[in-house]
């Protein structure tokens, strides 16, 4: 396996840059995801690696080599497309798994065993007589990424492999993907525009908007420190409550509630961030709370998402189930200042 260094990487098509001056190191052995929306620079940045697109500025590494001028087949990558395209459809799944290995000019016996395990691995052994067009597109994907794993590449580049995917096979498929990146301890790079998703497979995230790289971490880090107010209202569902304040020193006063700070942030407008969890209906001396009319009510199997106003703003509050409450009803809940997040209204930069 090996790692990959992204330096100062650029791509421009014509007078469009679609990615910008992006800076990444995968570990040896990491999985990291490309989180983002469409247009953000996932794929592309996933097509630079495997040298599909070439790079307007900057410089790719795979292990200690620089491979911005080598061809696809000079990079020891493997990469398995949104659309599980590449398969040969007048080919059997055996025969699509074996193709790399066929194409390597590795002998017969190596080839039937490495097809026999990856084709138990992926739960495609029943399959092995039969063709692409005959198969469900989950299958075929299973066969895409197949093909994949057996050439045993340094680097696996996955493009979204599991939008396409009905909801209860993606939670299956997410499973398989753990198990197999733990199994080979592979390099994997993972475009997704599913945050659900990066959460789970992730050992790290990198947030991606409008080709430019916003925050890097680990899920758990990324979810309770975002950097900015980008990265605080895509990660996490629901998204965070954003609400506009004014700052007196430590003193925030939003249009229904105030909260003090543990320090004044030298800034007189913010947006204060607060998770739909950490709203809670259990009222406690010392904790400041809001009014909230509310206007939708949500049961999401042991919870319940209370969608209401509270003054000038919207909120979203993750409630237990037991909680009586109805359409029109005026509640009043609590939130712990630790959990309030601070944002810059000018430039969306974390405060707190």
């Amino acid at each position: 396996m090996a790692s990959v260094g992204i330096d100062h990487v650029t791509k421009r098509h014509g007078e469009t840059t679609v990615v910008r001056d992006l800076t990444l190191h995968v570990r040896d052995r990491e999985f990291l995801v490309l989180l983002g929306p469409s247009g953000s620079g996932k794929t592309t940045t996933l097509r630079m690696v495997a040298g599909l697109e070439t790079v307007s500025e900057g410089r790719i590494t795979i292990g200690d080599r620089v491979v911005n001028d080598l061809p696809p087949g000079g990079r020891d990558v493997a990469m398995v497309f949104q659309s599980a395209g590449g398969l040969l459809p007048h080919r059997d799944v055996f025969h699509n798994l074996a193709f790399p290995l066929r194409v390597r000019r590795e002998r017969r016996p190596q080839i039937e065993r490495a097809v026999s395990v990856t084709g138990r691995r992926l739960e495609l052994d029943g399959l092995l007589r039969w063709r692409p067009p005959q198969l469900s597109f989950g299958h075929r994907q299973q066969v895409a990424l197949g093909r994949a794993l057996v050439r045993r590449p340094s680097v696996f580049l996955l493009d979204q492999p599991l939008s396409n995917l009905d909801a209860s096979v993606r939670s299956a498929r997410r499973v398989e993907l753990q198990r197999l990146h733990r199994e080979l301890g592979t390099t994997v790079i993972c475009s997704t525009h599913d945050q659900a998703e990066a959460m789970t497979l992730g050992d790290r995230i990198a947030i991606l908007r409008d080709g430019e790289l916003q925050q890097v971490g680990t899920p758990r880090g990324v979810y309770e420190h975002p950097a900015n107010l980008y990265v605080a209202g895509f990660v996490g569902s629901p998204r965070m409550n954003l609400v506009p304040a004014t700052l007196d020193g430590r003193l925030a006063v939003a249009s229904a509630f105030a909260v003090e700070l543990p320090r004044a942030l030298g800034v007189e407008r913010a947006m204060l961030g607060i998770r739909p969890e950490s709203l809670r209906q259990r009222l406690e001396p010392g904790l400041p709370e809001v009014g909230v009319t509310a206007e939708r009510i949500e049961q999401v199997g042991a919870y319940q998402l209370l969608h209401g106003r509270a003054g000038a703003d919207e909120l979203v509050a993750r409630i237990e189930r037991s909680f009586v409450v109805f359409r029109g009803d005026r509640v009043r809940l609590a939130f712990d200042p630790a959990h309030v997040h601070v944002f810059d209204a000018a430039t969306g930069r974390a405060l707190l």
